[in-house]
């Protein structure tokens, strides 16, 4: 979503990545979806699909709100808007969250997954976040690593396609044309393919890199992004 938040008006931006994500989880459903322990997936992905429509149609109205302020920037207009704002806000807690060391085995009891789920999903209707929360309150689920990576993949397949039905209804269907125009739907195609050949690469780097040295390369890099979108540069 980064990424394409640098070519694209932000609302449109989380569509194209939920589209990437959708292509890219069910890619991975076909190598572990089946071990997927679907009790989970009923208490977790349930309760994240309705809140994934709740946090879509609440980015679908930020948009329709009038820009907060406008200024000049080396010659070129920067626009303050509600949606940069909360999109900011949002980028700028899950980068604290990637940053701060005391986070990192940040986990729930499991009686509280439908919860999770519900949180998971809305932030992901709303910004694309979910991935955090979505590990936070199911690591403790007592599931195999396996069954845990198959549960995780069918429940974002889940959320996405819920999140997806209320973006193509809305915003991403007025906001169309400026995808094709501006080359977005090869973009789209491109970081889908990227994010096959992403994960066959990270299984191979997987002993090499430490994930620790990920969380910190996507807190920066969330941290960067969520200040030039509050500041209207993006």
């Amino acid at each position: 979503m980064p990424a394409f938040a640098l070519f694209f008006p932000i609302e449109v931006a989380v569509a194209a990545t939920a589209i990437v994500h959708l292509a890219n989880n069910i890619f991975k459903v076909g190598l572990v979806g089946k071990k997927a322990d679907s009790g989970i997936v009923i208490k977790f992905a349930l309760p994240a699909a309705i809140t994934a429509i709740f946090g879509a149609l609440l980015l679908n109205y930020f948009t329709t709100v009038e820009p907060i302020f406008q200024y000049m920037l080396a010659g070129r207009t920067c626009t303050i808007t509600t949606v940069k704002l909360v999109i900011a806000m949002l980028m700028l807690i899950f980068a604290f969250i990637e940053l701060n060391p005391d986070l990192e085995k940040l986990a729930f009891d499991t009686r509280y997954i439908p919860l999770g789920g519900a949180l998971s999903g809305f932030f992901g209707g709303i910004s694309g976040h979910q991935g955090a929360l979505r590990t936070a309150f199911l690591i403790r689920a007592g599931l195999h690593k396996e069954v845990f990576i198959g549960t995780i993949v069918i429940s974002a397949v889940i959320v996405d396609i819920s999140r997806l039905i209320v973006y193509g209804a809305t915003f991403f269907s007025k906001d169309f044309e400026i995808l094709k125009n501006q080359g977005g739907i090869e973009l789209v195609l491109a970081g889908t393919l990227a994010a096959f050949l992403g994960a066959f690469i990270g299984s191979r780097l997987l002993n090499k890199i430490t994930m620790r040295s990920i969380r910190i390369l996507v807190g920066v890099l969330l941290f960067l992004l969520a200040l030039s979108l509050g500041i209207g540069i993006v």
